[in-house]
């Protein structure tokens, strides 16, 4: 029988911590304009986790949630600000989950970026990871 996955994470301020009981699924670079506004940065790493195992053990009356569109709420400290997730109303069941949160290390590297069309003018992509112009 194998041993279950156990993530820990937590905001800027330490206001908020969570854990993860099980995987962390395939990390992508999303550079859509709001990915690239909600981070302040070239993009956001994401990665998706099922709702099931996410649990926050500390600072719950912290997280903040904002819609950004129709079909997505982001989640986020109220004191810090740090991004903690965000959900999809389509995928209610799955949390993509801003993977600089963690504070466990990760094995596994970022797979691919999306919405490479809207990427930030600044910014070069130099990894040679595959790159989609949308959503794959």
């Amino acid at each position: 029988m194998s041993e279950q996955k156990l993530y820990t994470g937590s905001c800027l301020c330490g206001g908020i911590r969570y854990e993860i009981h099980g995987e962390i699924g395939e990390i992508i670079q999303c550079h859509c304009q709001r990915c690239r506004k909600a981070s302040g940065t070239a993009f956001a790493t994401n990665a998706p986790i099922q709702k099931a195992d996410f649990k926050i053990v500390q600072g719950e009356s912290l997280l903040k949630k904002y819609r950004s569109s129709e079909t997505t709420e982001r989640c986020f400290c109220g004191e810090c600000a740090s991004p903690i997730m965000s959900i999809k109303t389509e995928t209610p069941d799955i949390y993509r989950l801003r993977i600089g949160t963690l504070d466990t290390p990760l094995e596994q590297k970022p797979t691919h970026h999306i919405f490479t069309a809207y990427k930030a003018e600044w910014d070069s992509i130099c990894d040679g990871l595959p790159e989609y112009a949308e959503r794959p």
